[in-house]
């Protein structure tokens, strides 16, 4: 196609599709935002790490392209000599595992090595002379990655991708999408909250955690939800080398983040659709991270909170991954969403997907299939049994 395509939402994966379109396919996009300040989007919000350690070979390949792009950002989203730097550290995740749950990390292993992820599976007293500030009391195994692994600016993604898409002629539009509509096999609709409407050739529905509203509009069920999730910023005087983003067997995880730490884990209770942000759950800290903390790591013992925040993981139900590729019965409308906390980690190779399949009809680089819409109508779920 050579017409205009409609954007809904410019976070992470709407701005790098308006990047791709437009870099890779010459095509121009109207992305409409309900909060260009970013200040409550996923992509803003989010811990911003990168893995490789996934159960399914279609999540790992996302991820090892994504990194390939990441590590290459500054050139290919340079402006004018601006080159973005978005701070990649790389330094790996380590998954813990009890007795009960080695089996699963082995085969979760003989997945990535087929993948040629660069992961090793060490038994407990491997790790602790790797990482002799880590307790492995309880523990069975770790699989700890040796490279292209790590974390990042989220929001420096989020804006480089941006900025690089409007200097190629994409237009961002500050709007509420309240109605999207699409006919025959060319022609889209939007339409905003004060009464403006964009028309196109093709529709993308890439409004994270807001996507379904939008996806019903077009007859599609779509099962992901805002589901908030707390991130913890502490100090403390612990020193530890070589330290990796962490997953304890009970879901608490930690990374070094500055001069300090982050940490986070699972809901208490019932994951309720749109908890508040500012609803901040202390008590989560206090009762379950902190004595999770303190036992992996004895030198956490001595902590200092400082701060949090919130954001929502665009929750996919049915199980737990991405949804991406053509909307059943729509010829040109698309969706990118339901990442369920691994988002903007694969955004720009979900992205470049989606701009070839709206350009060319097909995926070129990357089949993304296993994670099209119709497995939901075939209640096929993919089942990715590494989730954080």
């Amino acid at each position: 196609m050579n017409g205009r395509v409609l954007i809904a939402g410019g976070g992470v994966v709407g701005a790098a599709c308006a990047y791709f379109l437009a870099a890779s396919h010459g095509i121009k996009a109207t992305v409409i935002e309900r909060d260009p300040s970013y200040r409550r989007a996923s992509s803003a919000l989010s811990a911003s790490s990168i893995r490789q350690q996934f159960s399914t070979e279609v999540n790992i390949r996302l991820s090892q392209a994504s990194l390939d792009f990441y590590r290459r950002v500054g050139d290919l989203l340079e402006i004018a000599g601006e080159r973005p730097d978005i701070g990649l550290v790389e330094r790996g995740y380590l998954f813990l595992a009890t007795a009960a749950g080695v089996d699963t990390l082995r085969a979760n292993h003989a997945v990535q090595r087929s993948c040629g992820v660069a992961a090793s599976l060490l038994p407990a007293a491997a790790l602790a002379a790797r990482l002799p500030w880590l307790n492995v009391e309880g523990i069975a195994a770790g699989s700890l990655g040796e490279g292209g692994e790590g974390w990042f600016d989220g929001y420096a993604v989020l804006q480089a991708f941006r900025r690089k898409a409007i200097a190629l002629g994409a237009e961002f539009v500050h709007g509420v999408v309240t109605r999207i509509a699409v006919e025959g096999e060319a022609s889209a609709a939007i339409a905003c909250e004060d009464g403006r409407r964009f028309d196109g050739d093709a529709l993308v529905i890439a409004a994270g955690a807001w996507s379904a509203p939008l996806a019903a509009q077009l007859g599609f069920d779509l099962p992901v939800r805002p589901r908030k999730r707390d991130v913890f910023v502490f100090s403390s005087p612990a020193q530890l080398p070589h330290c990796p983003l962490l997953i304890d067997p009970g879901g608490v995880w930690f990374r070094p983040e500055g001069r300090g730490f982050i940490a986070g884990s699972p809901p208490r209770g019932d994951d309720v659709d749109e908890a508040p942000l500012e609803a901040i759950d202390y008590g989560l800290f206090d009762e379950v991270i902190w004595p999770a903390l303190a036992e992996r790591v004895p030198q956490f013992a001595a902590l200092r909170l400082s701060s949090a925040w919130a954001g929502y993981y665009e929750y996919n139900t049915f199980d737990q991954n991405g949804i991406i590729g053509r909307v059943p019965g729509c010829a040109n409308a698309y969706i990118g969403c339901g990442f369920s906390g691994h988002g903007i980690q694969q955004a720009p190779a979900v992205a470049r997907g989606l701009a070839e399949l709206i350009a060319g009809g097909r995926y070129e680089t990357l089949d993304l299939t296993p994670l099209a819409p119709q497995r939901l109508a075939e209640r096929r779920p993919l089942q990715e049994r590494n989730v954080i």
